[in-house]
């Protein structure tokens, strides 16, 4: 499991300094600049991660997961996206962060009380509620009071979120035979 452990935390801090780059521009098509960023589309997939190694390796091995990509992705963001002349950089770094943690680690939480129903419904319910809190914790910090329509950003990049959890069925599904079994 280190090899695994070591590449799905390396993966979620990947995503971490994706989104938190990703989130600072909005979608300018279709009139979506006013409620959705790109970094709606990559984010679900830390909570993939996480579900994966829940559901396979356990409540604490997720938890471990957390802390490291957390760590590597805090790291990546403050040295390849965080441009610390700009306030609303260095909040999007510390949103970013509060965010992550509370929302994985209710994520795991809630995926272990789960865990024991049809398969489909502890990465779905988990993924939902830790995005919800995700997406708010973030945006209040990272663009309250700065002119950014945060309140219609978030509601925006919740939707997404909703619909890539959906989704992310798919390879959780699929993915879940690759994993040894807890």
């Amino acid at each position: 499991m280190n090899r695994l452990f070591l590449l799905l935390s390396f993966l979620m801090g990947v995503i971490v300094l994706v989104s938190n780059y990703l989130v600072q521009f909005p979608i300018k098509y279709y009139g979506f600049e006013e409620i959705l960023t790109y970094g709606a589309f990559s984010y679900p997939i830390a909570f993939l991660i996480t579900d994966l190694a829940n559901r396979s390796y356990g409540k604490v091995a997720a938890k471990k997961i957390v802390y490291f990509g957390f760590a590597i992705g805090i790291l990546f963001t403050f040295f390849f996206s965080t441009n610390f002349s700009d306030l609303i950089s260095i909040r999007i770094a510390i949103g970013s962060g509060t965010a992550f943690i509370v929302a994985q680690l209710l994520d795991v939480q809630i995926f272990d009380k789960l865990r024991q129903k049809k398969w489909y419904v502890a990465p779905l319910i988990s993924s939902f509620v830790g995005s919800t809190f995700d997406t708010f914790i973030f945006f209040s910090i990272s663009f309250y009071g700065t002119g950014v329509p945060w309140i219609s950003l978030s509601l925006g990049d919740l939707s997404v979120k909703i619909l890539v959890a959906l989704f992310m069925l798919i390879p959780f599904r699929l993915l879940l035979g690759t994993f040894k079994a807890a």
